[in-house]
């Protein structure tokens, strides 16, 4: 028996929370969190005050954000097995437009790249496991033409990111205007 007004369950839930929601874009919470708060994506506020995303509005967000869309920025990956490094260049890049995708290493970064290729990668040269010049080397095998930015506290670590092919070097601890600088040098906002 149907009734008026009312759909059929489905497995997928109609409202989101602000973490379902981010997953859904693919951006960090912070990111839909600022895009809510500018109007970019409509957002409801259950009583307690948290948000809510219904998942119709998320898919309209991601067809005028798409080819010929407006709303997201170029997309940035920034590998580094430092979870408060990632965040602060998260929150720089974002606040300069850029769509940031944060992974902890090698593994982490290829599988965000299968999702959504970047256009531009930021990555730290030592990392447990596969390091940074291992990760380059990959990079450069798999997707050829991809800006690398290296990033490390290693200061003789810039002429090797020069002669492996990363795009530029930018060394640790730095100012994260440095880093948003070589950025938009490589990928303007």
């Amino acid at each position: 028996m149907s009734y008026p007004g009312r759909r059929a369950p489905t497995s997928e839930p109609d409202w989101l929370t602000l973490g379902q929601a981010a997953k859904f874009l693919g951006v960090a919470q912070s990111t839909i969190r600022k895009w809510s708060d500018h109007g970019r994506v409509p957002a409801f506020y259950t009583p307690g005050g948290h948000r809510r995303y219904r998942r119709r509005d998320l898919e309209l967000f991601l067809a005028r954000s798409g080819p010929g869309g407006s709303t997201a920025g170029p997309v940035v990956l920034v590998v580094d097995d430092d979870s408060r490094i990632r965040s602060l260049v998260r929150l720089s890049l974002e606040q300069e437009g850029y769509t940031v995708v944060e992974a902890g290493g090698a593994n982490e970064a290829l599988a965000a790249m299968e999702e959504s290729p970047p256009q531009l990668v930021l990555l730290d040269v030592v990392m447990p496991g596969v390091d940074g010049w291992q990760m380059l080397q990959r990079l450069q095998e798999r997707y050829g033409s991809v800006p690398v930015v290296m990033f490390s506290g290693q200061v003789d670590a810039g002429d090797e990111a020069a002669e492996r092919g990363a795009s530029a070097f930018v060394g640790k601890p730095f100012d994260p205007q440095q880093l948003i600088d070589r950025a938009k040098e490589l990928l303007p906002a």
